[in-house]
This record gives C-alpha cells, structure tokens and sequence, in this order.
C-alpha cells in the first residue's frame, strides 16, 4: 500500500488512545480509518502520580496493535501525542521509552496549550467557513481545554487540570451518582475554572462549540432520547443529571446513545460541563466533529511547508519579543547550516536531516534572546526562556533541545555532558557554535573556501582554513584555537587545520 500520502496522528488521551488516518488529495484531507480503544490510563495514576504497571500495560498493548496498523509510514507523516496523564506521571519516561519502541515512532507530551491549539485547528477545520467568533471546549479525562478562535486562528488558550476520569474518581469513587456529589463535584471545578471568567467574558465569542470526550457522549445521549440534535442546552444537561441520580450507578443507567465504556466516567464529565456551561453563561453548545487528532493531522501537514509551520512564525515572535537581532541571527543560522550540511555526511533520512536543518536555524536565531536580562550569561538565560515559554507547535521535548543548543553555542561544553551522546545534536552545536564565532564582527563572514569534515568513527571534526584567512581575519583565528581547547574536554575533538604555501598547520592532533 502506498503510504507517501497518508497522514497519521494519535491521541494518547486520559481516557482512549484514537488513531485517525488521512489521505491528502488535491489539498483535502480524506479520512482513511479510524481506530479507538478504550485505555483509561487516567485512573491509573497512583498515590504518588506514577503510572501503575497494569496501566502501562493497556497503553502498551493498545500502541502495539496501532503501530502494526502504520507500520511504513514515512516518520514525517505521523504524529502521536500524549496529554495530561503522561504530563502528570513521574515515571512518563519509563512508559514512554517502551512506548516509542513498540509504536515505531516518536511520542510526544505536549503541553496543555499545545493540546488546546491542536483541538481548535481540528475544530475550525470541520466546521463550515465562517467570521464567528468560536468559543471550543473539550473536557478530556484529566484536563478542560478551552479556546477563543476565529477562522482557523486560536487566540486565546488554556487548558484546566479537571476532566472526566478524575472528577469520577475523586467525587463517584464507588460509582454512586447522587445529588450531593454532584454538587460537590460541580462547585469543585467551578473553584479551578473560576478564572477563565476574565479570558473569556460571553462578549467575547458568537457561538459555543463541544469537541469530543464527554461532549459527544451527552450529545449522542441527548439526541437518542428526542433532545434536538446538533445542540446542547442547560435544560438538557438537568435532564440528563436527573436520569443519572435515579440510576444511583453506572451499570444502573437504561439510556440509549450512552456507550458501555462512556458510562464510568459520565458523571465526573457531565459535573464539568454543567460548570463551563454555568461560569460562562452558556445557553447553547453545538457538538463538534472535530478533535485533537484531526488537529494533529492537519499541523503535520503545514509542517510539510515551512512556510505554514506554526513554529517558525513562533520562533520569529520570540526573536522579536526579545529584541534578539533579527540580521545576526539570520548571518549565523546561514552559517551554521551551511557547515552542518557539510559535516553530515554519514546515512541520515532526508526528512531527519531536513528536520535537524529546520532546528539548527531556530536555535540561531533565537540564540541571543537572553540578552535583554543578561549580556555575560546570555546563553543561561535564552536557555532557560525556550524551556520555561509556552510556544505553539513545540512539544517539551523540542523546546528542551532548543534550549541546550542556546545554552551549548559558548562557553564551557561539560554542562551538556550528557547530549554530547547524540551524534546529530552533537553536529548541529559544534556547527552553531562555530556560526557564532565566525559572525562575531555582526557582517557576513568569509566562507566561502572554509570546509567542515566528520570523521564519525573517531569523533573528530576538522575545519579547514584557506591560506592566509587567519592573517585576514586574526580575531576569529584566536576564537577558533579557543574552540579547539573547549572541545579538548570532551570525548570529541575539533580539529583545526590551516593551509600554508609549502606546508599545513594543525591545531588539536
């Protein structure tokens, strides 16, 4: 079967793990399948917020049985991504590290405005063309995004630690629905969500919609008992609340429409619901098609094109938030890169180097970002804005590989001690920091006869200088004797090597 335009994203929710595949045709996405399992990780947090084995397991077995199903897909084309019970889980790395092996691909926490962006792109994108100002909730097990957008623009974010799953086992923990708890479980996350009342005041947005989770579940209940379809309203969340009280539990529930995996948690997503609704003087909500899967099918295709990708005019903003020079920046990322392409030379995918490329130039041009608050500790600074900014687009662990190569382009190399393993971070910094120094006069450097070698077998890199360049240019000489030095202290060496008329200097052998 042919995969090069099939397009994958996966939700690892608190709740269910769902795999969605398109097809791009004609610049349409076609939905190919759809999978989903009921996983109910959120539940299986314990005391301690660790995942329990039983619930690794379940994540385990359901990734298996998904990456059987897109198995040769281009890694590009696929994007999974896990929410608020991995953002919560202390031993994430551990469920995460078999994960990626099993799944065949990458896996990716995202933040909780990451998520929300992501569910408004999927939204707006199902919904017919329109001005109205949209306000988006979709109460997941563990977290309430909510979203004020217009067209397929976000423009205000944020997402609640309340959802389904934990509001039923916190305030149902014996699967009894009783007037007494609803109340309790409704003024408990009215207490959480009380101040999105100032971000999203009822002048703010024309229409609300729901996106999956709980939402589709009342409605689909809501219909199926002659409610009108297409629309949620307070008289009908009373209703509903009613019927669940009479049933006292889950199992006692006799209402058509409401799946069997659904009922467990109903109740703690139905008290959050009734809590938007009120707080934000809902009198309507339309239940919407789209969810954060198809937001994450349709952001992995703007990244085809840098041009639409969400993270570089991120990374534009935050140049310019900071005041970082916008020209030394772009002289340094054409540096870098130009000497990076040269330096890997070892078999690398296209689409790995192409990706390794795109990171190299963010990180020039943000290099300088933490100069505002620091000249002498720059670099600690910039590092420390990527890893502590919400930035759409960027998972955490993105950000954090930004933020070393901003912390790594000067100074000492021994803080980086432990991704200096990694040969292609170790290119796209030894590449950085010498973009930096080469461009330290703020104008174009001369390049032009300046060649980067990797000898991957031996670590070494050997940068090689035309006769008489270090005479032209002795300041940028001295700094690069002082980069052999720097990376003298690590496992690699940085060779540099010097044409002369009758002879060759090298420095670092």
């Amino acid at each position: 079967m042919q995969t090069k335009n099939l397009f994958a994203a996966i939700d690892l929710g608190s709740n269910s793990y769902r795999l969605e595949i398109g097809r791009l045709e004609n610049g349409h996405l076609r939905r190919v399948e759809y999978l989903k399992e009921t996983v109910r990780q959120g539940n299986g947090l314990d005391a301690d917020r660790n995942l329990t084995e039983e619930a690794m397991q379940r994540g385990w077995a359901c990734l298996a049985r998904f990456g059987e199903r897109i198995a040769g897909f281009r890694s590009a084309n696929v994007r999974a991504v896990a929410t608020q019970t991995l953002r919560e889980a202390r031993n994430r790395d551990v469920f995460l590290s078999q994960a990626r092996k099993i799944l065949g691909f990458p896996i990716e926490v995202i933040a909780g405005r990451e998520e929300a962006r992501l569910i408004y792109l999927g939204v707006s994108h199902l919904l017919p063309g329109s001005d109205e100002r949209r306000l988006v909730v979709d109460i997941g097990g563990r977290s309430t995004e909510l979203i004020l957008g217009q067209g397929h623009v976000p423009q205000t974010l944020e997402s609640y630690r309340v959802g389904s799953v934990a509001w039923s086992m916190k305030y149902f923990p014996n699967g009894q629905w009783t007037s007494a708890a609803f109340k309790t479980a409704e003024i408990a996350a009215k207490a959480i969500l009380d101040e999105a009342l100032s971000h999203y005041p009822r002048s703010s947005w024309d229409q609300a919609y729901g996106s999956s989770g709980t939402i589709g579940a009342v409605a689909d209940a809501l219909q199926a008992n002659g409610w009108p379809e297409g629309i949620i309203t307070p008289e009908a969340l009373d209703w509903l609340e009613e019927k669940l009280i009479k049933a006292q539990r889950p199992e006692n529930l006799r209402l058509e429409g409401i799946k069997d995996d659904r009922r467990p948690v109903l109740g703690g997503g139905l008290a959050v619901l009734r809590a938007v609704f009120d707080l934000l003087q809902i009198d309507d909500m339309r239940p919407a098609q789209g969810a954060l899967r198809h937001g994450a099918l349709f952001d992995l295709i703007d990244r085809e094109n840098p041009q639409t990708d969400v993270r570089t005019r991120m990374i534009d903003w935050l140049a310019r938030h900071f005041g970082a020079d916008a020209l030394q920046g772009e002289r340094v990322a054409r540096t870098a890169m130009r000497l990076y392409e040269e330096a890997v030379t070892t078999p690398v995918i296209a689409e790995e180097k192409e990706r390794s490329l795109r990171k190299l130039q963010w990180a020039a041009q943000v290099h300088e970002i933490g100069m505002q608050i620091s000249h002498s500790d720059y670099h600690k600074h910039g590092a420390y804005i990527l890893e502590n900014t919400d930035m759409p687009g960027f998972t955490v662990d993105e950000l954090h590989r930004l933020g070393q190569l901003v912390l790594g382009h000067r100074g000492k190399l021994r803080k980086l001690d432990l991704a200096l393993d990694d040969p292609l971070f170790v290119c796209q910094l030894l590449a950085l920091r010498l973009g930096v120094i080469l461009c330290h006069a703020r104008r174009e450097p001369q390049t032009e006869d300046i060649t980067l070698e990797h000898d991957a077998r031996n670590q070494t890199f050997q940068l090689t200088l035309p006769e008489g360049w270090d005479k032209l240019y002795p300041q940028s000489a001295h700094l690069l004797r002082e980069e052999v030095t720097a990376w003298q202290k690590t496992s690699w060496r940085f060779v540099l090597h010097i044409s002369r008329q009758d002879h060759a200097i090298h420095i670092g052998m």
